[in-house]
């Protein structure tokens, strides 16, 4: 496939700089794969797509405030990202601006973050470990602080790029049931969702079922090879709990849906359901790209992607390439908004 297939006219206008509220008062554009038909709904519509029996899968990671500000020994100024853990105070980050630094070199806070950490007064906070490339570093936490509760302290909520007002609500850019800290983006299908709803859902006899995937560096990476799938996917820590696992298993046997809810609630059930079955927990780096065989999802909520993106070639294997090209042609002429807090589309 072409990347350029996953390119498409938006706005700018319809990019979202805000979240809903209520959350669940976001748009859903409802598409029956089975009929080609679509529907304009609200997300708090969605309980009249889901029957008796259907198991309805989430992501409950938790983004961290995984954006730091340092400084270098000659006091200049760099910007880390946190992607994800490697070892113990060992964590991919990226770092940027990246093309001076070199290994071994210590990374400092400014006093106003220094204060925030217990027992430490001066020095480095970070070391830069190794270069991976791409702007990407390992980098050891020098404290005695574990890196995630340093990053609560001294971080700052990973807004992705195109989002330009201020948040000032930084839990809007969490989902409700978001428990396991270790993201680097939310995954945004879920920031739909209130208690009330997912109250609504289980009291209409539709099991809610956690996941785990940790979300790093290729939400912020745009493919850039000219055939889609030369471009290299990273690997995500992803678990599947043991009793998500048989209850998906129990859906399947009696005929009900597995209703995934986001791209990464997507990669990690398909990762598991391969054949043969794949560990509970491990690392993924499986790319969905149209072509691909669905296992085990059976309906997909997702929000409006980006261009030239990994998720939107994902959503186009699932609903098809010229019908996910429609759909957004129609989400644009009816002005629906776009991206990590724009509205959703349900897919039968």
């Amino acid at each position: 496939m072409l990347t350029s297939e996953l390119n498409y006219n938006l706005p700018p206008e319809l990019i979202a700089q805000h979240p809903v509220v209520p959350r669940d008062l976001s748009r859903l554009l409802v598409y029956d794969r089975l009929t080609d038909s679509m529907k304009h709904r609200r997300l708090l519509d969605l309980l009249a797509h889901l029957n008796p029996g259907d198991a309805l899968v989430y992501n409950d990671s938790r983004v961290l405030r995984a954006r730091v500000r340092a400084l270098k020994p000659t006091g200049g100024k760099v910007e880390l990202l946190f992607l994800q853990r490697r070892r113990v105070k060992l964590w991919e980050a990226l770092v940027k601006p990246s093309a001076r630094l070199q290994e071994g070199t210590g990374l400092e806070l400014a006093p106003e973050f220094t204060a925030r950490i217990d027992g430490l007064k001066t020095g480095a906070v970070f070391t830069l470990k190794e270069n991976l490339g791409g702007g990407r570093w390992l980098v050891k936490n020098m404290t005695a602080t574990a890196t995630e509760e340093l990053l609560e302290q001294i971080g700052e909520m990973p807004l992705p790029p195109y989002i330009k007002e201020r948040l000032d609500e930084p839990e809007r850019y969490q989902t409700v049931y978001a428990s396991e800290r270790g993201s680097a983006a939310a995954p945004t299908a879920g920031l739909h969702f209130t208690r009330e709803l997912i109250e609504r859902i289980r009291a209409a006899g539709v099991a809610l079922l956690p996941l785990t995937l940790h979300i790093g560096l290729d939400t912020f990476r745009p493919v850039n090879e000219a055939v889609l799938e030369l471009h290299e996917i990273h690997s995500e820590h992803y678990r599947l709990p043991a009793d998500s696992y048989e209850e998906i298993r129990r859906t399947k046997d009696r005929g009900g849906r597995v209703v995934a809810v986001g791209t990464t609630a997507v990669r990690t059930l398909e990762t598991v359901f391969q054949e043969p079955y794949g560990p509970l927990e491990g690392e993924t780096s499986l790319f969905i790209t149209p072509g691909y065989r669905f296992r085990v999802v059976d309906a997909l909520l997702t929000n409006f992607h980006l261009p030239r993106s990994t998720l939107l070639a994902l959503v186009m294997a699932f609903a098809g390439g010229q019908q996910t090209r429609r759909l957004y042609r129609e989400a644009v002429r009816q002005e629906y908004r776009f991206f990590s807090f724009g509205d959703a589309m349900l897919l039968l």
